[in-house]
């Protein structure tokens, strides 16, 4: 017999409502909009000054509905086309929305706080946080899925979050391709690590380790 789940843990009732594809519309509505008319992306990016001089209080929302460019808008999309629907059939349409969100603003404020205390005029914008949050999440539920990593080489994905959490802190340490915010990428794989413990009572790396199969095979 299973205990039903109280508290923090308490699940969402499943449904599966396209959710994915609702966010990726949003985030390219907002994308034409900020071209439309570009001083719209100061009034949704976070930044400190913003943050806590002009109260934009919303910003930790809306900048990761906010893309600096084309390229910008389609790789995070692309990450969430690919990844986005299949998680969510898995965790269900209000527990992957639960989880986007949750993971996307508490990466901007991690991101935030850390600008404040080393004084940084960031002007943090995209969905970068939340989609590396649901590439971890996608490596728990499929941990032996080989994705073709440039498009060319085979990897399973218990084996690339690793790597990218490596090279994103490389980046971040060395100051390589400023403007990027690795931060905000570390701090998406760090918030989805602790949504899986804290809210799903899953261990990311147990489910890494239990998966069984070489990772290269």
């Amino acid at each position: 017999m299973f205990k039903e789940q109280k508290g923090i843990r308490k699940p969402y009732p499943y449904r599966n409502l396209n959710i994915a594809f609702i966010l990726i519309a949003i985030n390219v509505f907002v994308y034409f909009i900020n071209m439309v008319v570009p001083r719209s992306a100061a009034y949704l990016a976070l930044n400190p000054g913003t943050f806590l001089y002009y109260r934009f209080y919303w910003t930790p929302v809306t900048y990761m509905f906010t893309h600096g460019g084309m390229s910008h808008i389609i790789y995070n999309m692309l990450g969430l086309f690919f990844f986005g629907p299949q998680l969510e059939r898995r965790m269900g349409s209000w527990e992957f929305l639960s989880f986007y969100m949750v993971t996307g603003v508490l990466s901007g404020i991690f991101s935030l706080v850390v600008y404040l205390v080393l004084g940084q005029n960031v002007f943090l914008i995209g969905a970068s946080g939340a989609i590396f949050g649901i590439l971890l999440a996608y490596a728990v539920y499929y941990p032996n899925a080989v994705v073709y990593l440039f498009f060319v080489i085979p990897i399973r994905t218990k084996i690339l979050v690793p790597l990218f959490a490596a090279l994103e802190l490389a980046q971040e340490i060395f100051s390589i391709n400023g403007g990027i915010g690795h931060l905000t990428h570390l701090a998406g794989f760090g918030v989805a690590f602790l949504y899986f413990i804290v809210r799903l009572g899953i261990n990311p790396v147990t489910s890494f380790r239990d998966s069984g199969q070489s990772p290269w095979q």
